[in-house]
């Protein structure tokens, strides 16, 4: 695998690949202000110069339990990655090349240089240009298409991936808001987490969630116990563990798959498209109570008109209208009654004019504000305040609202990229400060669910952080913050301080790193989730060509400690996406065509594809990616 990049998203990337999916990693940096990092004087290393220190770090250590040339790790050094530097990278036996610069240009031109060297190599793509992007995508295909001789079964899949670092970190980020972690796998449309369970107690019946990915560690439960260790008399998790290892293992832990829901009140309706109550929108409370009691008084009118005078009921009312409309005659030699009733009706007239002056204005003001931004609700509860509206924020809202979370967001730039796509949903918007007393509290923070303080400033999300648990110390917070040290102390200190809340300190390039990671090892990899020291995959599988699935039951299919198929793909195979672990756009908040649960007795058939969990070890054999030799050699 090489990855080429000049910032934090690289380092994490190299991190993903060698740490969790155990492949071997070549890393292209350029140098530090010119000057490859091994030359720079000690005291006068910047940011960058660390990162590329802690790069060298991990880059360059081989594992003590990694076969003969599995650590083969290296560091490339490069102002930019062009047709030498890929060629001395081993473009030509790479499985894969990651292409994350911060510039665009620099990602596209090397992209077509390393499709031209090796048309067979996976491109992942770093752009953030949506639409530019899958027309790369689409010309690197068809490009890979016509330069490749035919299909080889043993080459790598020759697919372009173009992500972008809003796109993959708006899902993690929601999810930690709504489930309180960031380590969930996303297949077709549909969000999942590892939640772990303590041991059951005798007689408790619990949630068994989708399946059961693995036992935890026998020393988890022990203060002195170091869970995944290898010391003497402890036993490490078990990954995908059948029936007969449960009821052997009932006292430990598990660790269990399920899909994150969100039960809390929905997004209210924002446009004026309900017909069952369009006056509680267009005009105020006071005003429908006042519109209330001058038909009260009419009615009343009538009545003593139909009483005073004898007339019917009908008549009693046209001449309580024309009273009221001033446009009747006056009841001169007519009885007190009558003329008394004239008078009510005239000073009820009067009433009804202002009346009717404001609701015209409440109407014409209703209608002005459904282009603007709406306030907050007053009764408004259990919703998410989302904290800056920039490239990162408006992706959050997306996911937020297709999850159906209420959600009012907080910005103090007017021109923000998100706030155009806030007043296109209708979402509670507050324009200000946050550092400005009382701007939260605007945004109802007091009866909030969460915090998202994802703004491009440390200081800031830190300030809105503390102020916000000053006002609810047990809200669940989560920050954006870009230095790793700043925000291992800034997570440990509030989790010290409000031990009962929760806490979350994030990088979008470490959310981001996972999906990019996920592109390189090629489209059926969905994620990973790790358990203590081990690693699981989510993976999308086709059937056909592949002996221990066609053919077999689901039941029959499954392999302790190696696989697990979880779903089944429903859809036809013209109409299947080539990623389920895409984003699916056009059908936001549709269960998709994954069937959960499939019957243990199902039969797997050709032209299924199935998703499942396995362990590295397993998903190479099914697979058949490595040879059986190098991968036992392989710790799971």
């Amino acid at each position: 695998m090489i990855v080429s990049g000049d910032g934090a998203l690289a380092h994490r990337l190299a991190g993903e690949l060698r740490e969790v999916y155990g492949e071997r990693v070549i890393l292209v940096v350029p140098p530090v202000d010119g000057t490859p990092a091994s030359r720079l004087p000690a005291g006068g290393r910047t940011r960058a110069s660390a990162l590329f220190g802690r790069v060298s770090s991990v880059m360059l250590r081989t594992p003590a339990t990694a076969p003969d040339g599995a650590g083969d790790n290296r560091l490339v050094e490069a102002v930019e990655p062009n047709d030498e530097t890929l060629v001395e990278a081993g473009i030509g036996q790479a499985a894969a090349v990651a292409l994350v610069h911060r510039d665009d240009e620099t990602n596209i031109r090397a992209a077509l240089i390393a499709r031209r060297l090796n048309p067979r190599v996976r491109l992942v793509i770093r752009l953030y240009n949506r639409k530019l992007g899958q027309y790369l995508q689409e010309l690197l295909d068809q490009a890979a298409a016509l330069t490749t001789p035919g299909p080889d079964p043993g080459a790598p899949e020759a697919s372009t991936t173009v992500l972008s670092d809003a796109d993959t970190a708006a899902p993690a980020l929601a999810a930690t808001a709504l489930a309180g972690t960031s380590k969930v796998v996303h297949a077709d449309g549909v969000l999942l987490r590892a939640g772990q369970r303590p041991p059951p107690r005798p007689g408790e019946v619990t949630d068994p969630g989708l399946c059961t990915l693995a036992l935890l560690s026998s020393t988890t439960n022990d203060p002195a116990g170091a869970e995944g260790s290898d010391r003497s008399g402890s036993e490490g998790p078990r990954l995908l563990p059948g029936e007969r290892s449960m009821e052997e293992a009932a006292n430990r832990g598990r660790v269990v798959l399920e899909t994150v829901t969100y039960t809390g009140p929905a997004q209210s309706p924002g446009r004026l498209t309900d017909l069952s109550a369009p006056l509680g929108r267009l005009f105020s409370r006071r005003l429908r109570w006042s519109l209330a009691g001058i038909v009260a008084s009419v009615l009343a009118l009538a009545v003593a008109t139909c009483l005073t005078t004898g007339a019917d009921p009908l008549h009693a009312a046209y001449l309580t209208l024309l009273d009221i409309f001033a446009i009747d005659d006056p009841a001169k030699g007519q009885p007190v009654g009558r003329q008394i009733l004239q008078l009510l009706s005239g000073l009820v007239g009067l009433l009804l004019l202002p009346i009717l002056v404001a609701a015209v204005l409440e109407g014409l003001g209703t209608f002005r504000n459904a282009s603007a931004l709406p306030r907050p609700p007053r009764g408004l509860s259990g919703h998410v305040v989302l904290l800056g509206m920039g490239k990162i924020g408006a992706r959050v809202l997306v996911r937020l609202r297709e999850l159906d979370i209420p959600v009012v967001c907080v910005e103090a730039d007017p021109e923000a990229r998100g706030i155009a796509l806030a007043r296109r949903l209708r979402v509670p918007t507050v324009i200000g400060d946050v550092t400005q007393e009382g701007l939260l509290e605007s945004a109802r923070i007091h009866r909030a669910h969460a915090l998202l303080a994802l703004t491009s400033s440390d200081t800031t999300n830190l300030e809105a952080a503390l102020y916000a648990r000053s006002v609810k110390p047990d809200l669940r917070v989560v920050m954006r913050l870009y230095d790793d040290d700043f925000a291992t102390a800034v997570h440990r200190t509030l989790r010290a301080a409000h031990p009962g809340a929760l806490t979350r300190s994030r990088s979008v390039s470490h959310l981001a790193a996972p999906a990019f990671a996920s592109a390189m090892m090629g489209r059926q990899i969905l994620g990973a989730i790790p358990v203590e020291r081990k690693v699981l995959l989510f993976a999308a599988v086709d059937v056909a060509g592949h002996p221990q699935l066609e053919g077999h039951t689901v039941e029959e299919a499954f392999r302790e400690g190696a696989w697990r198929v979880l779903a089944l793909d429903t859809s036809s195979p013209g109409e299947r996406v080539p990623d389920l672990g895409a984003t699916r756009r056009g059908r936001a908040g549709s269960p998709g065509d994954l069937v959960w649960q499939v019957p243990p007795g199902y039969v797997l058939r050709p032209e299924d594809r199935v998703v499942l969990a396995a362990t590295r070890r397993g998903l190479a054999e099914l697979l058949g990616r490595r040879p059986a030799s190098r991968v036992a050699q392989r710790p799971s």
